[in-house]
């Protein structure tokens, strides 16, 4: 059966651009329509019998999930490389990323990491059902965040060890 609240609550759904290869061997490529909170996979296999197909230039429809021989994902962004942007610095701003601005001292540093940390922790998290791509954001921004906050770290550990070293180590007296 149709749920026809659906229709209604159209900014509920998130459309997936997909290509579809039907049982006759057609190919399509459209839109696969996914419920707030479900992924692709959750309208695949759940207990419905059709799914909504939006072919790009056509109107929406219903298809049979008997008539779908295979759907792939079609121009799905993956999550950058963190690793690589921080050693690129390809716009990676450790103040930005915790809040702050340059020059903050240590504890003004320590205060906004801990708030990020609270904050984006994917532990916080845990028993709610988000979808998959929240889940993997959080743990994004978690490893953003300590980065940020190590990246700070060092270079304070760097001033402080530069200016103690500018200060004499020993001076004689005066003769």
């Amino acid at each position: 059966m149709f749920d026809r609240t659906r229709q209604a609550n159209q900014q509920d759904m998130t459309a997936m651009p997909v290509e579809a290869v039907f049982a006759d061997g057609t190919v399509a490529r459209g839109k696969l329509l996914v419920g707030a909170g479900k992924t692709m996979t959750d309208v695949l296999n759940g207990p419905g019998a059709f799914i909504e197909f939006e072919p790009y230039g056509e109107e929406r429809s219903y298809i049979s999930k008997a008539q779908v021989a295979s759907i792939k994902l079609m121009g799905v962004p993956k999550l950058p490389n963190l690793n690589a942007r921080i050693r690129d610095l390809d716009g990676f701003d450790p103040y930005a990323t915790l809040g702050i601005a340059p020059g903050a001292t240590r504890e003004d540093i320590r205060q906004a990491y801990v708030a990020q940390a609270k904050a984006y922790h994917p532990d916080r998290y845990a028993t709610a059902e988000l979808p998959t791509e929240v889940i993997e954001y959080l743990f994004a921004m978690a490893r953003r965040i300590n980065a940020a906050h190590a990246a700070l770290n060092v270079e304070q550990k760097k001033q402080s060890t530069a200016a103690t070293r500018a200060e004499p180590v020993f001076t004689s007296p005066g003769r």
